[in-house]
């Protein structure tokens, strides 16, 4: 079999299955800016064959480096780069940088505070060696005067270097914890506020891959590398100094050595960041597999995929372990490289220096500082190139997080909108047309009409796939049509108030989600009102979940675990949730499927008493597929590739269905609507 789109260095472990990172996303709003990640072009494996444990296991294991040989150049990283029409901006770190600067933001004052300290601790340190020269060689001569006086400097010069560089090391510290508030929070604010279409094709353990192992990747910037870099800056350059006024001829090949350092480091340091990008992207892409499959833990052990899923799982890890590999293997001829010239430094410092005092061109004390200062100037170069590489590599792995902080929040959130001072209820869907962003060429509705009245339960039917739920979203304002137009209460969706609006609209979905709190959060979360716990266990009855929920060992303030409520359960507090709110709009997408016989009937008279109140006009619109769930609604639509092909209650679709040959419209079969064409 043939693999298309896939890196060449996966060519020797990439299987025959789809990509678990979808395709970037792309908006079709120019002035939303999007990115592309480059781990969208790896392929893990897929779930449509089964796996044998041991034999995954022995295969896996067996490789060693093995698995990451690829076919091509070894070194090579560019396969996998993001495609070159990619409009993104080229990422530099002076621009990561003036953005970690500005999320600082008045707190500055701490950052000058430490280099300050730093300033002082550093020329602090570097006057030591030849003041300790010169203790040395006064002691030697018998010049006690000049002895003590070394001594007391060397013993102030220890004193102020212990304090600011305490005071350094502890501001660096809280600036950096600053910065790690501030940036996942600002991250976290940028991706809660995208369109629903963003989530659609972004996966939710590589968001939080980004919020928790990249930003904490970017401490290393300010609370290590940044300050360290400063430091060893300095110090280097007031070895350099001491070096020139001791014998600029020995001072010369030093230089020259330090040089050469810093141009191995600029090829190896560029490659450090490209492979330190690549290795963040992996991890996230294998942090996503570890989060579905324990996830879904009891899915893999009914279907018995623990085998498969440890060879998606591995399949990843050979990808990582392809870039660190090479990663290791460059870091390997950089400290050779480092090491070699290093002792090199040491050796010509011994043997000019040994000339010099031969043909008394130095002295010995001159001799002994100019070794001294060759150490310390090496020493600087070394953690000042250490400390670059671990922020190339900190910028490369955090790129995506600026690129994700960079994106605009949904039109949406900008627009004030019409707040009306009453929602009558009255819903019109006018020639709507649309497709899903992740799917533009799979329309989902097509040109549909629906007018729903103030007051009246709508109930909307039809096969899967035919848009029932997707006109839900629209009404909710979760999409935007791509033509057409939706009107709530005489005045087109787009001009009205969402957030405002969003209160007035009790929702349920088929498939609810609690969070991961008490039940009495979870009843009252949205909430636009202050409730009281009466009114929370009047909603609770209304949904028929107060029996339940009382038999709890805490109640309504049990802490709601994945598996601790039932499919029914999580409904009825759902619909709770909506009863709540006391909504003008009460929209149930198959929020009664998982409902026993009795459950469903209380709630359905719920449903009706409240649109039957006499202090508001409430419509209720249900997707459901139950005929006893739908018989009652004032009218039925029913809906077909995209289209509203049948309208009328009950009994009018009955009639018509006799009076129409070879077409059943609605069929009652164990309590389920289907629309059957032959």
């Amino acid at each position: 079999m043939k693999y298309q789109n896939h890196p060449s260095y996966l060519s020797n472990f990439i299987p025959p299955w789809p990509s678990l990172c979808p395709p970037p996303f792309s908006s079709t709003k120019p002035k939303r800016q999007r990115f592309k990640s480059p781990a969208s072009q790896f392929s893990p494996p897929n779930r449509s064959k089964n796996a044998d444990f041991p034999k995954v296991l022995s295969k896996k294991c067996s490789r060693g480096l093995g698995a990451v040989q690829p076919r091509d150049s070894w070194w090579s990283l560019r396969d996998i780069e993001a495609p070159k029409s990619s409009p993104e901006k080229p990422f530099t770190v002076w621009i990561a940088l003036t953005r970690m600067w500005s999320l600082i933001g008045d707190d500055k004052w701490i950052i000058f505070l430490a280099i300050g300290a730093l300033i002082i601790a550093a020329v602090s340190e570097i006057s030591m060696p030849r003041t300790l020269a010169a203790s040395v060689f006064s002691a030697n001569r018998g010049e006690s005067a000049a002895f003590f006086r070394s001594s007391r400097v060397l013993i102030l010069l220890l004193i102020i270097s212990g304090i600011c560089s305490g005071l350094r090391s502890g501001c660096f510290a809280i600036a950096n914890t600053i910065l790690v508030k501030r940036l996942r929070g600002s991250l976290f604010a940028s991706l809660i506020f995208q369109d629903i279409s963003f989530f659609d094709t972004e996966m939710v353990g590589s968001l939080t891959s980004r919020l928790g192992a990249d930003c904490q990747r970017l401490s290393h910037v300010i609370g290590n590398d940044i300050h360290l870099i400063i430091r060893n800056v300095i110090q280097g350059t007031g070895a350099v100094i001491n070096l020139l006024t001791l014998s600029w001829p020995l001072t010369l090949p030093t230089l020259v050595i330090c040089s050469v350092l810093a141009i191995i480091f600029s090829f190896y340091g560029r490659y450090q960041k490209r492979a330190a990008k690549f290795t963040q992207e992996l991890n996230a892409c294998a942090n996503n597999v570890a989060q579905e499959t324990l996830s879904l833990m009891r899915t893999v052990r009914a279907y018995g995929t623990e085998g498969e899923e440890l060879g998606r799982y591995k399949q990843w890890l050979d990808a990582l372990g392809f870039v660190s590999i090479r990663e290791s293997a460059a870091y390997g001829f950089w400290n050779m490289s480092f090491l070699t010239l290093y002792r090199s430094t040491q050796v010509l410092a011994v043997l000019l220096g040994g000339m010099c005092i031969m043909n008394s061109h130095v002295s010995a004390e001159q001799l002994t500082k100019y070794i001294l200062y060759c150490e310390w100037l090496i020493y600087a170069t070394w953690r000042v190139v250490d400390n670059s590489s671990s922020l190339l590599q900190s910028i490369g792995a955090s790129e995506k997080v600026f690129q994700l902080m960079d994106l605009l929040p949904a039109d949406q959130f900008f627009s004030k909108g019409v707040k009306l001072q009453r929602v009558m209820g009255n819903i019109q869907f006018v020639n709507v047309s649309f497709h899903y962003p992740s799917r533009i060429t799979v329309p989902i509705l097509d040109h549909l009409n629906l007018s729903v009245q103030a007051n009246e339960v709508v109930a909307i039917v039809g096969l899967s796939g035919s848009g029932k739920s997707t006109l839900v979203n629209l009404m909710l304002r979760l999409y935007e049509p791509v033509s057409g137009q939706i009107y709530v209460g005489g005045l087109p969706l787009k001009e009205l108030d969402i957030r405002w609006l969003r209160e007035k609209i009790g929702f349920v979905g088929q498939d609810p989600h609690l969070f991961n709190m008490d039940i009495e959060s979870n009843i009252k979360y949205g909430c636009p009102r202050d409730v009281k716990e009466e009114d929370i266990e009047w909603a609770a009855k209304q949904a028929d979940a107060h029996g339940f929920i009382s038999s709890l060992p805490f109640g309504y303030q049990t802490i709601v675990d994945g598996n601790l409520l039932s499919g029914g359960q999580k409904q009825r507090i759902a619909i709770a949730r909506a009863i709540l709110r006391d909504p003008a709009i009460l929209v149930l997408d198959e929020a009664t499927s998982a409902l026993d016989a009795e459950s469903e009937y209380n709630v359905k008279g719920v449903l009706h008493a409240l649109r039957n109140e006499s202090r508001a006009e409430r419509t209720i619109i249900i997707v459901a597929h139950r005929l006893s769930t739908i018989k009652t609604a004032d009218r039925i639509a029913v809906m077909d590739g995209g289209r509203i092909v049948e309208m009328g209650d009950h009994t009018e679709l009955l009639l018509r269905d006799r009076k129409k040959k070879g077409e059943k419209i609605l069929k009652g079969l164990s309590g389920e609507i289907s629309l059957l064409r032959n």
